[in-house]
């Protein structure tokens, strides 16, 4: 089968860094290519280059930062708003070049786009609720207060599974309580970004205040935490880059918000609705391909619903469409990249010669001639021993394993170094109740598949992550607070 051409990209029209105000080339003239994962195809070439554009992005930023800061919180809210009407006029658009260069299905993308906005717009109006207070004093002559102050320069780094949601998290927080800030994307998905940074200048943003540098990610970090004027770095990425980037931030005492690696469990009891159930398990997993920090991994179902619930999942599977994700009906596009699919082919073969049976799914359909196409693949017969129970599988994989008692699951389920996000699905109170209080991880979903949402907060335990972000803990993550006591004249 011969993929369908992809539709014109007809946003951004930009493919330069914009540092300062001003859409630029890379300093070394580097160029990079970006590749659709449904077809192999380069769509277009944008600057990348490194550490020096890094460094000159930081420039601006602290050039920027004292203006910026004075500004009231009601004058930045007003650019943020902006940002997010923007942002919403143009979703279609804006979501085409996201499917285009990510791969998820245009609906996908849309939503993307559209929560990207919100996060914006919400941050626009939190700020301004970015109370300090008074602190009685227990001297009579003595007044205590508490203030806020904003970090400063702020560098972000994120991933290319959400090329906008995920650095809307970072920037729009930033800029609404006063830093200034220098985004890196992923080098593969930067198409996205750019049409945000179109958004942010028609928006009204100053220059300097934003600045967007595409490169490599070394260098960019290094000059993250190379830099006094940089305050915080925020990182969305692997655990292993994760623990890099602590060791990196010891020498500066870098303040750091990560998130993580996860690999969540869903628990299914005996009094869920099977089907509603299966609909809900299979949307969670397969979202994105499995490819989400937060997207469910193992699923633990109570043996007096395993039969039915294995095989509603099933077909509930075998229903997805799998295609290029501008097709109508799409509902699973390709991997991202071809490292994703040797993944996913190493982790299900060790599960098969361990013992586990494949129900359906479990290789790379034929029908198509390019692209990262990965067929959505249910297992059974799942053990503690195979990898993808240990690893974080990022995979478009389905293991089913079966429990009988609560402190039993709980305990399966708290057994992984990561703690990012976990799924219930119960009727019971008591039994959402222990459950909620027992799982180790950040975001508990129960009888919620996507719980994500920007006033909530998002973050992980253990080895997971540093901080949150989103809700009020993701507007604090970039203020410092100050103490100031005044002493009276007598």
């Amino acid at each position: 089968m011969t993929t369908a051409a992809a539709p014109e990209l007809t946003v951004p029209t930009r493919t330069q860094m914009y540092i300062d105000g001003t859409w630029c080339d890379a300093a070394d003239g580097g160029r990079l290519a970006v590749t659709n994962p449904a077809d192999e195809s380069t769509i277009t070439e944008v600057a990348f280059g490194g550490r020096a554009d890094a460094e000159r992005a930081i420039d601006a930023a602290a050039k920027a930062l004292p203006a910026w800061r004075a500004k009231t919180a009601y004058e930045r809210a007003e650019v943020l708003k902006r940002t997010a009407d923007l942002l919403r006029e143009r979703a279609d658009a804006i979501g085409r070049a996201l499917t285009l260069e990510q791969g998820k299905p245009v609906p996908e993308a849309r939503g993307e786009v559209l929560h990207t906005a919100a996060t914006f717009e919400w941050f626009a109006e939190e700020a301004k609720r970015s109370y300090g207070r008074v602190i009685p004093p227990a001297v009579a002559g003595k007044r205590h207060f508490a203030i806020s102050h904003p970090v400063g320069v702020v560098g972000t780094i994120t991933p290319w599974n959400f090329p906008a949601a995920l650095p809307s998290r970072k920037i729009a927080p930033a800029l609404a309580v006063g830093c200034t800030v220098v985004s890196r994307p992923a080098d593969q998905t930067p198409l996205v970004l750019i049409a945000m940074f179109e958004c942010l200048e028609e928006a009204g943003c100053p220059p300097g205040v934003a600045n967007l540098v595409m490169g490599d990610a070394r260098g960019i970090a290094d000059a993250f935490f190379a830099r006094p004027e940089v305050g915080k770095v925020s990182f969305t990425g692997s655990t292993r880059v994760g623990k890099e980037l602590i060791r990196k931030s010891a020498d500066g005492v870098k303040r750091l918000s990560l998130e993580l690696g996860g690999h969540a469990p869903l628990i299914v009891f005996e009094d869920a609705d099977v089907e509603q159930v299966a609909k809900a398990a299979v949307i969670g997993k397969f979202r994105n391909n499995g490819q989400v920090c937060v997207s469910p991994s193992r699923f633990f179902v109570h043996e007096s619903l395993s039969e039915q619930f294995t095989e509603a999942a099933v077909e509930e599977t075998k229903r997805l469409k799998l295609g290029p994700g501008w097709e109508e009906g799409v509902a699973v596009g390709p991997m991202f990249a071809q490292q994703g699919l040797d993944k996913t082919m190493e982790l299900i073969e060790d599960a098969r010669t361990r013992g586990a049976s494949i129900l359906t799914g479990g290789g790379r359909p034929s029908r198509f001639e390019k692209g990262y196409f990965f067929e959505p693949t249910v297992l059974r017969d799942v053990d503690g021993s195979m990898r993808l129970m240990t690893e974080e599988p990022f995979s478009p994989v389905m293991p089913l394993l079966s429990f009988s008692q609560v402190d039993e699951v709980i305990k399966a389920a708290n057994d992984t170094p990561y703690g990012l996000a976990a799924y219930v699905f119960t009727n019971d109170l008591t039994v959402a109740t222990r459950m909620a209080e027992g799982l180790e991880a950040g975001i508990i979903g129960i009888n919620d598949p996507v719980p994500a949402t920007p006033q909530c907060p998002f973050g992980g335990m253990k080895q997971s992550g540093l901080g949150r972000e989103l809700g009020i803990e993701g507007l604090e993550a970039y203020l410092e607070t100050k103490y100031v006591s005044l002493g009276l004249r007598g």
